[in-house]
């Protein structure tokens, strides 16, 4: 897995990496397919105080991109809703990759037969 957390305005503090880093293995707990993680942590300047700080994440898996953006007024805040989001979708991601059709009783036996 590649991984690559970048600042924009801002710099990203070795605590900030691993703040970020113990937040994705909950991700990656969960489907360990992922070939690339994007983290990009910006400082917005001109917006509104309480939507600040934004953190947003490129999920590259197999056959799809995944991405999910949040803003708050603390990064760290914004992080863990971000990470929220990226769990929510990476498991319903791998719901859909898994196959659920089951084939009904009726059907399998007159193929059987």
């Amino acid at each position: 897995m590649n991984l690559t957390i970048s600042g924009h305005h801002l710099e990203v503090t070795p605590a900030l990496r691993e703040y970020v880093l113990t937040k994705l293995d909950r991700v990656t707990r969960h489907f360990d397919q992922v070939v690339d993680v994007n983290v990009l942590l910006t400082v917005e300047k001109l917006k509104e105080k309480e939507r600040r700080q934004k953190a947003e994440v490129t999920l590259h898996v197999k056959g799809r991109d995944i991405f999910v953006e949040q803003a708050h007024e603390d990064l760290y805040a914004a992080i863990d809703q971000l990470m929220d989001k990226l769990d929510r979708q990476v498991v319903r991601h791998k719901d859909r990759l898994q196959d659920h059709h089951h084939e009904s009783p009726k059907r399998a036996s007159t193929d059987a037969a």
